[in-house]
């Protein structure tokens, strides 16, 4: 069963920094584009980085430079490096798997093994 768990989050200051983490069970994440989504109340969920089975990554305009996805394959598991962080970031953050190894869409529709979520709260 493809599974997420999503960890890391909390309450930071405006500028501050926070580390997310997503351990992957049931498939292996380096053969699926891996994506981050954030979502607050009353909005769709958005896609915030991807990294394809190749490495390669790609990010929404609103936090170039400021975020950076990587991976570990030998623990399998994804993570979101937040730096200069806004109180616009403020929401809930996930992790999610595609059946692509190498397309890394910002639709949720197209992924799963979704995890629970994990809350950052970003305070100006």
């Amino acid at each position: 069963q493809r599974q997420s768990v999503e960890s890391g989050g909390g309450s930071v200051q405006s500028g501050g920094s926070l580390r997310l983490s997503c351990v992957a069970s049931g498939y292996g994440i380096s053969a699926n584009c891996m994506t981050w989504f954030r979502q607050v109340p009353g909005k769709e969920r958005e896609g915030v980085a991807a990294i394809n089975g190749a490495g390669g990554t790609r990010y929404t305009d609103s936090v170039k430079g400021r975020f950076t996805i990587s991976r570990d394959t030998i623990k399998n598991t994804l993570y979101l490096q937040m730096n200069s962080l806004k109180p616009e970031d403020t929401a809930v953050y996930y992790c999610a798997a595609t059946v692509s190894r190498y397309y890394c869409p910002f639709h949720a529709d197209e992924y799963n093994a979704w995890g629970q979520g994990t809350q950052v709260t970003v305070s100006s």
